[in-house]
């Protein structure tokens, strides 16, 4: 999945579904659903400066996504506390059509995040690469 930094404190991403990430006979899995929810949720950490694990996931299963389809993920920071950032997001198919307009959701997904220091990474996994990942910002 790649990542777009949005307006204010916002990601937008993009991923195709293929076979490999079917769960039912010709749909998604709905863990596959969760984990890219959760990947876009976690590139807010990224605009707020801040190292983030989830503490927290709720998903909602509005409809089945057939493998093949394109997702469009958006997610949002709803606000911050301490340490603990508040954050929804939304999977939207794609649409076939491009002038159709934006298409129906899918799922979507209510998190709370905790910052962390980057120590956390170093003594639970291993040193973090900030080059690991690529980052297109908005202009």
């Amino acid at each position: 999945m790649q990542m777009v930094a949005g307006e204010g404190l916002s990601v937008t991403g993009r991923v195709t579904l293929t076979e490999h990430h079917q769960g039912a006979p010709g749909l998604a899995h709905g863990g596959l659903l969760a984990v890219a929810l959760d990947e876009v949720l976690g590139g807010l950490g990224w605009l707020l400066h801040k190292p983030m694990v989830t503490g927290r996931l709720q998903v909602e299963y509005l409809r089945p996504v057939q493998i093949g389809r394109t997702l469009d993920l958006a997610a949002q920071v709803a606000g911050v506390d301490g340490r603990r950032i508040f954050c929804r997001a939304s999977a939207r198919l794609a649409p076939v059509d491009p002038d159709q307009g934006p298409g129906e959701v899918a799922a979507r997904a209510f998190g709370v995040f905790v910052a962390v220091p980057l120590e956390h990474f170093r003594t639970h996994g291993r040193a973090l690469d900030v080059r690991a990942r690529s980052w297109e910002v908005n202009p």
